[in-house]
């Protein structure tokens, strides 16, 4: 079939169509080489919290390990503890983490007091307080494509005296 048969309104969009499909494959391209960031808790502050919430900030050592800078507009994470969902949050902080480089990130996440007392009644019922596992989970916004998922997870190890029986 020859393209001479069709409209010109068709050869144009099928023109157009053919170098988006290109331009796509450029963009997907682009991103393939891309190594995932490490993302490290590195302390944990407390904030001013409303009725029966507890608030903190949580602060992440984001290394990147990319040959180009990651541009940020926005950080959302989850903290789950002893494997039940623990505390959320959000920040409208915008950044960037240099090439080969790296940001510490401050946000402040809610936990709350179901969230509190679960978390309480589960350590009482027999796990040992001094090591307490985590997982964190979050996100990097960075535009239609360029958002970039997190996930780390270790344990906590509570001071000797809060460990200890009374």
């Amino acid at each position: 079939m020859a393209i001479d048969r069709f409209p010109p309104c068709w050869r144009t969009l099928c023109a157009a169509l053919g170098l988006l499909f290109v331009f796509t494959l450029g963009g997907c391209a682009s991103l393939a080489g891309r190594e995932p960031l490490r993302i490290n808790v590195v302390g944990i502050e407390p904030l001013p919290g409303e009725g029966m919430e507890i608030r903190f900030t949580v602060k992440l050592r984001v290394q990147n390990p990319n040959e180009r800078a990651i541009d940020y507009d926005g950080v959302a994470l989850e903290l789950d503890v002893n494997g039940q969902p623990f505390a959320a949050g959000v920040s409208d902080q915008r950044g960037s983490v240099p090439r080969f480089g790296e940001a510490v990130l401050s946000v402040p996440v809610s936990v709350s007091a179901t969230a509190a007392l679960r978390q309480a009644l589960g350590l009482i019922g027999g796990a040992p307080l001094e090591r307490v596992p985590y997982e964190l989970r979050g996100k990097l916004a960075g535009g239609l494509i360029g958002s970039m998922r997190f996930a780390d997870a270790g344990t906590l190890s509570l001071p000797a005296a809060a460990a200890r029986p009374r």
